[in-house]
């Protein structure tokens, strides 16, 4: 008798490497330039920071303009549309029905939705600084046009303070994104976050001497404020936004990401 025909061994592969994290953030910082309305949406941050530059150098006086001023005038415009980028973001997958896709090729969907986190604290590093960069150009041309030297009235600790106020409202932006999935119900609740409940607030600590004194332990909008104003941060003020920031941030995020791992893709 033949001996018996030896077989080669059967391997079964049941682990495979998963996707690279940084391939995951290239793709959604892709996924935010790639649409007609994404790539509008960041070219009207940086077209915004230029027109309000030149609004400060045609209509602010001589004596008035400074560095510090034109980085003012740009805070307000930044912290209105970073937040709402970092909402369209992270409800893309939701909104556009493209979920199944995404879980399906990157199953882990909490390394989804931290390079979503980490493309959109990108996106407003980088926006943050080319608007800066703008204001200086236009410090520089303000001057030259007004027969003055320029005034450099921002230094690093309030450059880095701005950087920070900016990314935390962006993360707001992000939080109100993972926790209600919907990018109409987002952008809303951001909006009424900034707008209308910092109103109420104000005019409760106004009214009641009790919340006077609590408001900044709170309000994470209020206690961003210092932020703002230049100077260094006491502890307290520090606390403050840790404090403010837990209600506001931490916990709501915790749950959104919870409801995410959890929810039922279609």
């Amino acid at each position: 008798m033949s001996a018996a025909t030896p077989t080669a061994p059967v391997t079964i592969q049941t682990q495979r490497p998963g996707v690279p994290f940084s391939r995951l953030v290239k793709v959604e910082l892709r996924k935010m330039f790639n649409t007609r309305s994404g790539f509008w949406l960041m070219a009207s941050i940086i077209i915004i920071a230029a027109l309000a530059t030149l609004a400060v150098i045609a209509f602010v006086p001589d004596d008035s303009l400074t560095y510090g001023l034109i980085g003012g005038a740009l805070a307000t415009p930044m912290a209105l549309l970073l937040p709402i980028v970092a909402a369209l973001a992270v409800t893309a997958e939701w909104s556009q029905r493209s979920g199944l896709v995404t879980f399906t090729l990157a199953p882990h969907r909490g390394s989804v939705i931290g390079a979503k986190a980490a493309a959109a604290i990108i996106v407003s590093v980088v926006s943050v600084a080319l608007a800066l960069t703008i204001a200086a150009l236009g410090n520089v041309v303000g001057a030259a046009i007004n027969g003055i030297d320029p005034v450099w009235d921002l230094g690093a600790l309030e450059i880095s303070y701005f950087f920070l106020a900016n990314i935390l409202g962006l993360l707001i932006g992000f939080m109100f994104g993972v926790l209600l999935r919907n990018p109409a119900a987002a952008v809303v609740a951001y909006l009424v976050y900034s707008f209308v409940l910092p109103a109420i607030l104000s005019i409760l600590a106004a009214l009641q001497d009790w919340f006077r004194d609590l408001q900044p332990w709170i309000d994470f909008g209020y206690a961003q404020t210092p932020l703002f104003d230049g100077g260094s941060l006491t502890g307290e003020q520090w606390a403050n936004l840790a404090t403010s920031g837990t209600i506001w941030f931490v916990i709501p995020m915790a749950i959104g990401v919870w409801a995410v791992l959890r929810a039922e893709v279609k």
